[in-house]
């Protein structure tokens, strides 16, 4: 009887939690992007085609996500700074990527290329070629490696 309540319960919350979400998920033009991530975009993406920009509402406050037509995808904090950049056909471009991290990947994977950067509470993530996701605290120290 009690897990039976349980499933109920987690059945309910999850719908709920879904239809919250879907609620908070609007499209919205380029225009209704902040001003930072509209230079942004024109700045280091300009010859990029807007597929689908949308504002997304959580608990943890408002981000922005522009995703391209070729599949690359940027995600914007509500202030319009860069929360990450995801990069499918192309690399991040280099003058996005702080200059430590750009250089401890030339200087370990001169092979590989950045695909992929997040910006977290704890420092930067990054997503090489070959692969490798790199982890860096605030400081810029390797703090982890996965492949």
């Amino acid at each position: 009887m009690n897990m039976k309540r349980l499933l109920i319960a987690f059945a309910l919350l999850f719908g709920i939690s879904a239809s919250m979400k879907a609620e908070y998920d609007t499209p919205v033009t380029f225009q209704q992007l902040p001003a930072k991530a509209q230079s942004f975009i024109r700045q280091y993406f300009p010859e990029r085609k807007i597929a689908l920009s949308k504002k997304e509402r959580e608990l943890s406050g408002t981000t922005y996500d522009v995703i391209f037509s070729n599949g690359d995808k940027i995600e914007f904090f509500g202030n319009g700074d860069w929360k990450e950049i995801q990069c499918k056909t192309t690399l991040v471009p280099e003058a996005l990527i702080p200059a430590p991290i750009l250089d401890y990947v030339k200087t370990n994977y001169p092979e590989a290329g950045i695909t992929e950067i997040e910006c977290k509470k704890r420092g930067y993530e990054i997503s090489l070629t070959n692969r490798l996701e790199i982890e860096f605290n605030k400081q810029f120290v390797v703090i982890d490696i996965d492949d």
